[in-house]
């Protein structure tokens, strides 16, 4: 139970938003008393969970859905693609800056480095993929990129994948700077650091209410059969899908109209070393005509608590949780009024999307293992399991009676910044360090301009556009790789 009725700052849910934001905070302002609560009896449980996520540190490296093809056959736009790299760049100097002042661990428990690529099939894709790789080339923060549509060559990069393949049009991208997290082992470790630093957390503590009151806000839940209430001024709600329940339960009007999609995941994993050996990158393709972005297909290089494993997937799935241990009512009793007209709008308008999920739950393992063959032909049932990862819950965000599916994370927060919360899914956790800073920026506005000496020292290139300047891009990457044991 919590040891006092009283907090400076009280964050609902245990995962690496919450976490990265109280670590940010307590260097901010070390005399904030704040208290964590999650529902679960361990925290990182949920979407942090090294073994819920594929693990990307998603910088726009290899994922094709930050860069639509340009429906004139001119190159497409980096503008997302480079947004993206930065804000994983301030991630990666974040945690530098722990690893350096002991916050954080030996980088080799939370972060390796793992060639990022891109893989199509097809004269079409190939066409595309060629003109994004020379929208890219030359930005700073994508040096060193590789295109290549020669098979020989390709398959020095990716053997397993080009092992007994047929003749075919291909072309894949590679760099080496791409990095597998276990963002797990991150969130850990800076819960660690907190609990030393006198933050109060506690598992197995539901939140069910946040009410506004005279101090700010009451937040009651229980533990076990013991009921609580604490009461603070501030509140952050990083409950992954719940946070769109206990928003709506706090009553503020700018989260009217929002709605979450739920969709689940599946992967195969194989620990064979034999065809570990054979597949040392991330390599990421097109989605399926109506698929989600988050459903393209990638087969990953994973390491997790030291041992190499390959991931491929995601096997998307339709429920109605909002989180992996949740509830089939999460859905329906997510619904309201002002956000229903949404909820219809974006059915009628994602039939493709409706379908094609639909179709991935009827999958047999059969058909399953015929998906991963496109990726590696010579595949074999018998080397791969097929497990449960984690839940995703999409943003449906408000446009007048409509609503549109939102693949991203949205920063809600109340007029009076006194309650913020996170909505959305990837890239989330590889630019927890940026969303957390606007979430700061909007619950603690009159301080935040005032934290900015504090911040640059945590994150060096905040306030910066590195991708502007070739030598800012290369020292901040040069300097990150070096502490975190990476490839520069």
């Amino acid at each position: 139970m919590p040891n006092r009725s009283e907090y400076d700052l009280v964050l609902i849910g245990g995962g690496i938003m919450s976490a990265t934001l109280a670590v940010i905070l307590k260097h901010l302002d070390p005399k904030l008393n704040m208290l964590v609560l999650e529902r679960l009896p361990k925290i990182a449980e949920e979407s942090s969970n090294a073994w819920n996520n594929a693990g990307t540190g998603h910088a726009a490296l290899c994922e094709l859905n930050y860069m639509p093809d340009d429906p004139n056959g001119g190159l497409p736009s980096a503008a997302k693609a480079i947004a993206i790299n930065q804000q994983f760049q301030e991630s990666r100097e974040f945690w530098a800056t722990l690893v350096q002042t002991g916050v954080m661990k030996d980088p080799d428990t939370f972060i390796h480095s793992i060639p990022h690529m891109t893989f199509v099939r097809g004269a079409k894709d190939v066409d595309y993929l060629k003109r994004r790789f020379e929208a890219l080339k030359n930005q700073p923060l994508f040096k060193g990129m590789e295109f290549s549509d020669d098979t020989e060559q390709i398959a020095k990069w990716i053997p397993l994948m080009l092992e007994g393949r047929t003749k075919e049009t291909i072309a894949a991208t590679r760099i080496e700077q791409g990095t597998d997290v276990d963002y797990g082992a991150v969130t850990r470790q800076l819960f660690n650091w907190l609990v030393t630093s006198g933050v109060e957390v506690l598992t197995s503590h539901e939140v069910s209410s946040v009410k506004k009151n005279s101090v700010g806000w009451s937040i009651r839940g229980s533990n076990d059969k013991n009921k609580f209430t604490v009461n603070a001024p501030k509140v952050f709600v990083g409950a992954g899908g719940w946070a769109l329940k206990l928003l709506q339960k706090s009553g503020i009007r700018e989260i009217s109209g929002f709605g979450t999609f739920p969709v689940s995941g599946h992967f195969l994993k194989t620990e064979n070393p034999e065809l570990v050996a054979k597949h040392q990158a991330k390599v990421y393709s097109q989605a399926a005509v109506g698929a989600p972005p988050m459903s393209v297909p990638h087969l990953d290089t994973r390491v997790i608590d030291g041992k190499a494993s390959l991931l491929f997937g995601p096997f998307a799935g339709l429920n109605l949780k909002f989180l992996k241990h949740g509830s089939v009512f999460d859905l329906p009793m997510s619904l309201r009024f002002a956000n229903l007209l949404p909820y219809i709008s974006v059915a009628l308008t994602n039939l493709s999307l409706v379908v094609y999920l639909v179709r991935e739950i009827l999958k047999s393992p059969k058909q399953k293992i015929a998906s991963l063959r496109e990726f590696v032909p010579m595949a074999e049932a018998k080397d791969w399991q097929l497990y449960e990862a984690g839940q995703r819950a999409q943003v449906i965000k408000p446009s007048g009676t409509r609503g549109s599916l939102q693949f991203g994370t949205e920063v809600i927060s109340s007029a009076d910044g006194s309650i913020a919360g996170l909505l959305g899914a990837s890239p989330g956790a590889s630019v927890a360090v940026r969303v957390m800073l606007d979430v700061a920026s909007k619950i603690y506005p009159s301080k935040f301009q005032s934290w900015q000496p504090e911040i640059k020292k945590l994150v060096p290139s905040f306030g910066l556009d590195l991708n502007s300047d070739a030598k800012l891009a290369n020292d901040s990457l040069s300097r990150t790789a070096a502490t975190l044991k990476l490839k520069a």
